[in-house]
């Protein structure tokens, strides 16, 4: 390739899941055409005109004409080599200005890296675009997903990139906006890429910014989209690490493994801020909250939820505002509480005490201090007090007011304590209501 080429989306119209796969994108002047379609709900052909797609695409694919791949879902992020390995690439890939970006399956091309990396910078500004609800942190978590995502799919040993050949990626069902962006960013690397939007379509956020165009085919439907039938893909991206194999016995002894501060610190997807509104919708404080039971239960301060009318609460990586004037249950002795918001949630585990907590243990804890969203931390267990008939767990991890609700978690993972109060005379003497006290108020709403 000389040079980086450039992209442009949609130039034909696409109605049907045949013109997909017929159609390909023409090269000139180090300009390409690429497709980015969605196909809207289902119709009496739907489920014969994908196998037809699948057959003809793989036996293209398998005569040296092109690449293909159709995929149910992206795989999560949960290995430590792979969390580590992709945050090492996104530091690269600042430290050179985003204009280059190094993963498993673009070290041996620079072409291809550089052109990865201003495939991220460009969709990393669409994801940017409404900046007082994006942290530092949570732009570089979606662009580290982003690395691992495109290593996932195109780690396959068939895929070889050249921009002359056609390639064509499909999706099913894509509803979060970060896999949205994702498949944008696919286009961006000459690819075509088709969403089956069988059950449900992108929300009007996503559609509002214009990146792909969409043919309604009919109503939604819970028909089951046929299987992809090829050669065995690999679910995590290429690794020369082994995966660490566990009998079926052992769950226990690898849940007891201490995680990386960076495998820790994604647990701040289930922390949340809540602010404080009082009766006439003006904000007049925040705190943080625990994810605690997928029901949309969340525990935080009985001070935080007392003070308010209503509460807007938010998630890491989810740009709604949930409101919310439910509050299920409050302790004022213990300084718990469990409020409620319509949503599904992915609760952190608390610590069922098989050993007890002890002085110089190392823990870890994530709150909103100033509403600085889903800062982490990390100290150690300094002491055990007895507060006002509560027992409560002295820690060193710097917090600040607003970290109020924020979670204390140990190596494993698992909550310890909720940020209850902190002395402002001394440095770094925070106190935190324990795990007994926690399980025993959420029991019910786990």
């Amino acid at each position: 390739m000389e040079g980086l080429i450039r992209f442009r989306h949609n130039v034909m119209n696409v109605q049907t899941i045949s013109t997909f796969e017929n159609i390909k994108g023409g090269i000139n002047n180090n300009c390409k055409d690429v497709y980015f379609v969605r196909a809207v709900g289902t119709n009496a052909t739907y489920e014969k005109d994908i196998q037809k797609m699948d057959e003809v695409l793989l036996n293209r694919m398998n005569g040296g004409k092109g690449y293909y791949h159709r995929l149910s879902g992206l795989p999560k992020l949960q290995r430590t080599e792979d969390t580590t390995f992709y945050s090492g690439c996104y530091s690269s890939w600042l430290d050179s200005q985003k204009k280059e970006v190094t993963t498993r399956t673009t070290e041996k091309n620079k072409a291809l890296s550089g052109m990865l990396a201003n495939a991220c910078a460009a969709v990393e500004d669409i994801y940017m675009q409404n900046k007082k609800k994006i942290t530092d942190s949570m732009a570089k978590n979606f662009i580290i997903k982003l690395l691992f995502w495109y290593d996932s799919i195109f780690g396959d040993e068939k895929f070889s990139w050249d921009e002359k050949k056609s390639i064509k990626i499909v999706a099913e069902n894509i509803e979060k906006k970060h896999e949205y962006l994702f498949f944008y960013l696919v286009t961006l690397m000459g690819c075509d890429v088709l969403l089956l939007q069988s059950r449900c379509d992108i929300g009007a956020e996503a559609e509002s910014l214009g990146l792909s165009t969409k043919f309604v085919l009919g109503s939604y439907s819970q028909t089951a989209i046929p299987e992809f039938r090829r050669h065995e893909m690999p679910t995590q991206a290429p690794t020369a690490v082994p995966m660490r194999t566990v009998s079926p016995t052992a769950g226990n002894v690898n849940d007891r493994v201490e995680k990386s501060f960076e495998e820790l610190a994604q647990l701040a997807a289930s922390v949340v801020l809540i602010e404080i509104h009082d009766d006439k919708g003006q904000r007049i404080g925040s705190g943080s909250g625990i994810m605690t039971g997928r029901d949309g239960y969340i525990l935080t301060n009985n001070h935080v939820a007392c003070g308010g009318k209503f509460y807007t609460v938010r998630i890491e990586e989810d740009e709604q505002e949930y409101r919310t004037d439910e509050v299920i249950k409050y302790n004022s002795v213990l300084d718990l509480a469990i409020i409620r918001i319509q949503r599904k949630l992915n609760p952190i585990p608390v610590y069922q005490g098989k050993k007890p907590l002890v002085r110089g243990q190392k823990v870890v804890a994530i709150g909103s201090p100033l509403g600085l969203f889903n800062s982490v931390s990390d100290g150690i267990i300094s002491g055990f007090r007895k507060i006002d008939n509560v027992d409560m767990i002295q820690f060193t991890a710097p917090t600040s007011r607003g970290s109020s609700g924020g979670a204390v978690l140990n190596m494993q993972g698992e909550v310890i304590g909720i940020s209850t109060a902190g002395i402002d005379s001394g440095q770094n003497i925070n106190l935190a209501v324990g795990y007994e006290c926690i399980n025993m108020f959420i029991r019910g709403f786990t």
